[in-house]
């Protein structure tokens, strides 16, 4: 009698992540809590920009093809947590996370980093604890962009609001040349000054060169041309 083959949990992919109708509507449902509370898109334009810029970061470092995987799905993930409260949403967002996952039949060996990338991706109480963590960090803080602007009228803009309208362009490359990863952008300075940027994004900015230094990269930032670093 040949031997019974022992089959484990089948490898889940971000397309059924994505395709899977509970992760669709409390993405709808987090954006639509931060609309009303006065926040910019974090809907799905903005998970899959994070989601691919994570992939691009943890291709260009050579990590496993499965890793890649696993932190493009943290990344699609990273802020369903904003369903329930933008305050504490990296740890909400962990606890969604798994219950979805492990619902859908993820091995918990997998599981384990993805949330633990969730849980770590906001300043305020996150760090890099792996190089999946490091790359979704970078990729969430340089999505910054005017088309992230959810509020209609100009007028009753807050600083958050001008800084990203201002963003015309902004692209993050990483150079192995140098060693660097480096966030470019093209600000319009008519609405909002470099410094207003740096006003509500410099504590994101750090995270980001503490998150390269996990990956072995200094991060450099340039704007309008002019290397900030």
């Amino acid at each position: 009698m040949e031997p019974i083959a022992v089959v484990g949990p089948k490898p889940i992919t971000l397309k059924e992540v994505k395709a899977n109708p509970k992760v669709r509507k409390l993405i709808d449902g987090a954006n639509e809590v931060l609309r009303a509370m006065g926040y910019t898109e974090h809907g799905h334009r903005h998970v899959g920009i994070v989601s691919s810029i994570t992939r691009y970061i943890l291709e260009n470092i050579g990590s496993d093809p499965r890793d890649i995987e696993l932190g493009q799905i943290a990344a699609y993930l990273h802020d369903i947590g904003n369903v329930v409260h933008r305050t504490n949403h990296p740890m909400h967002g962990g606890v969604i996370a798994w219950t979805i996952l492990n619902e859908m039949g993820m091995d918990a060996a997998e599981i384990a980093p993805v949330i633990g990338a969730i849980g770590n991706h906001e300043e305020s109480t996150g760090m890099p604890i792996s190089s999946m963590s490091a790359a979704l960090i970078i990729a969430d803080k340089s999505d910054v962009h005017f088309s992230r602007v959810q509020n209609p009228i100009l007028e009753t803009y807050d600083i958050h609001d001008r800084v990203n309208a201002a963003v015309q362009k902004s692209r993050v490359e990483l150079l192995n040349e140098t060693r660097q990863i480096c966030l470019t952008l093209e600000i319009d300075t008519k609405q909002a000054s470099v410094m207003e940027y740096f006003e509500i994004f410099l504590s994101r900015m750090v995270m980001c060169r503490s998150a390269a230094r996990t990956l072995g990269y200094d991060f450099t930032l340039q704007v309008n041309g002019v290397s900030l670093s």
